[in-house]
């Protein structure tokens, strides 16, 4: 009898735990979609503005809305950021001094910095 206490105990115990890691996997999940919505909306609104020197704003923008969103956020803006700038770097030809500068941007705003920091004056306040 004490063994089969002992099973149940044990079941619910695993049944709890495996429930949490698919509400925190879920959770991750979800975190990164949003994310990656938050980093297609700072890049389209890059592209919208077409304003020069506003680049490094986006880029800190777009990773700390992603990054507000949770780990899955944060994770999905340093994917999207460094494929971007691997990207960048081996087809547009920028060079490694615009590549770094941009992950500097990236970097800040996921760990929670103000993007404003990069905010070149004159961006129209819409953005």
């Amino acid at each position: 009898m004490r063994l089969c206490i002992c099973f149940v105990l044990l079941s619910i115990i695993l049944y709890g735990s495996a429930d949490s890691l698919i509400v925190e996997g879920g959770r991750f999940v979800w975190d990164a979609l949003g994310g990656a919505r938050d980093m297609y909306r700072a890049y389209r609104d890059m592209r919208e503005a077409n304003y020069k020197g506003a680049d490094k704003y986006f880029h800190a923008r777009g990773n700390y809305d992603a990054a507000k969103r949770g780990p899955g956020g944060a994770w999905a803006a340093r994917v999207i950021s460094d494929a971007r700038e691997k990207w960048q770097s081996d087809v547009s030809g920028r060079g490694a001094e615009d590549t770094r500068a941009d992950q500097e941007a990236n970097r800040w705003g996921r760990s929670g910095g103000d993007p404003n920091r990069y905010r070149p004056a004159g961006l129209p306040s819409k953005y």
